[in-house]
């Protein structure tokens, strides 16, 4: 599923199934369309301008037209076509758009309760809850259930597979994703409560029904997302995406890398991106965009309980996890980890195991990932952004130092609370294998 071809990056929504892709029949070689590419302007030049004329001048249309996060296109080339373009005065360069395979949550059970992830980062107790964030959030993924599932307060943003239709969830992983985000406290509704209850978030989709997708398709996520913000109150973007690629310590420049310009671009304009670590136990130093600087890096830890010291007596505790080789209040098994302080600057962690949210049809599924935990963290930053309850927000400022907060104020937490924290956390290091504070909402 992962593929390194130059700069151009396979991305997959970080969770713990494979999709299979059948191969199509009956259909010649000669046939095949032109491949696509991401065509990335020089910085110097007017984009739209420049896209139309290069379409008239070598006869194709865009299929995207990036206009915030990048100065470039993605269109469908032939080879003739894609070298004038390259030799063109006007271009920075051409990429490959890699087709991506995106992964869904594994189901494991069905279940107005709340998550044990939720809980165990004092989002919540068993009686209380926190109201909405005043800041809205984005869920780039395969779109949000905008129409069976009530516990949300998901509106449509864009879908980048079929443009001009709702961002509607096909495949499930965009639902569960908001539902640890923001799924509602409402007793009409029943079932659980997210972080931040009842906040409003934006479907943007970029992954189809069989979770397919491509970095142009991504790229035009977030080119919606940096162009929309100021006008729609969106502060925070959720990416529970990945996939190989390295940071190359100058925003994509060096190497190419258009996606890594776009996150740059977006966070520049104000934006607070959150993306998981990726789920092959290993240093995600090899792992985008994990490895960007510029965004808040989640890995996962395990908890059965919703509570610190690993004493859970549940059966999740004593004989679910570990059967599948979990234990509470450790780090989990499967998480990516940092290793260098390049990475360990924008590291944070997450409850990602057996993890309760919102499905399609109004259901709600358990499920494990790094996925999964990434939008704990999410909820996190919008509640610190201000809610009903701190009309004054406890963050300010960039997003690089709103991350900073997150993580300073897990550490603060860490250390005045000496329990709260898990195997595997800097207080109970692991090798050299760098998991990051847990997550601490209970203030905000």
């Amino acid at each position: 599923m992962r593929k390194t071809g130059g700069t151009a990056r396979w991305l997959a929504a970080v969770a713990s199934i494979a999709i299979l892709l059948a191969p199509l029949t009956g259909v010649r070689a000669d046939a095949a369309p032109n491949p696509r590419f991401v065509v990335v302007l020089k910085d110097s030049v007017e984009g739209q301008r420049a896209s139309a004329r290069l379409e008239r001048a070598h006869g194709f249309t865009s299929d995207f037209r990036y206009r915030a996060a990048l100065n470039g296109f993605a269109a469908s080339l032939s080879p003739g076509q894609r070298a004038a373009i390259e030799a063109d005065p006007e271009v920075a360069y051409v990429v490959p758009d890699e087709k991506l395979a995106a992964v869904g949550f594994v189901p494991l059970a069905a279940g107005e309760s709340v998550p044990t992830g939720v809980q165990r980062i004092g989002a919540a107790t068993p009686t209380t809850a926190h109201e909405a964030s005043v800041a809205n959030v984005a869920v780039i993924d395969t779109g949000i259930d905008l129409s069976t599932q009530p516990e949300l307060n998901a509106v449509d943003g864009t879908n980048c597979v079929a443009p001009g239709t709702p961002a509607q969830d096909d495949n499930g992983h965009g639902t569960l994703v908001a539902g640890v985000i923001g799924a509602k406290n409402d007793s009409t509704v029943g079932g659980i409560v997210g972080v931040a209850p009842g906040t409003k978030i934006y479907a943007v989709k970029v992954l189809d029904a069989n979770g397919s997708g491509s970095t142009a398709g991504v790229i035009c996520g977030i080119d919606w997302v940096t162009a929309n913000a100021a006008a729609l109150g969106i502060k925070a973007v959720n990416m529970s995406l990945g996939g190989p690629g390295r940071n190359d310590g100058s925003c994509g420049n060096r190497n190419h890398d258009p996606l890594h310009q776009a996150i740059c671009r977006s966070a520049g304009a104000g934006l607070t991106y959150v993306v998981a670590a990726g789920n092959s136990g290993v240093s995600f130093a090899r792992f985008v965009p994990a490895a960007y600087p510029e965004v808040l890096t989640v890995t996962a830890m395990s908890d059965c309980d919703g509570q610190p010291g690993a004493a859970g007596t549940s059966i999740e505790c004593t004989l679910l996890f570990p059967l599948l080789g979990e234990q509470d209040d450790t780090f989990a098994s499967f998480s990516n980890f940092a290793t260098r302080q390049t990475e360990i600057a924008h590291t944070i962690a997450a409850p990602g195991v057996f993890i309760t949210s919102t499905f399609p049809f109004g259901l709600t599924f358990e499920v494990s990932g790094t996925s999964i935990a990434t939008p704990h963290v999410t909820g996190a930053v919008a509640l610190c952004l201000g809610n009903g309850a701190t009309p004054t927000a406890p963050c300010s400022g960039t997003p690089a130092q709103i991350i900073q907060r997150l993580r300073s104020d897990a550490a603060a937490h860490a250390a005045a609370v000496p329990g709260y924290g898990f195997a595997g956390d800097p207080q109970h290091p692991v090798g050299n294998r760098y998991y990051g504070n847990l997550v601490w909402a209970g203030d905000y």
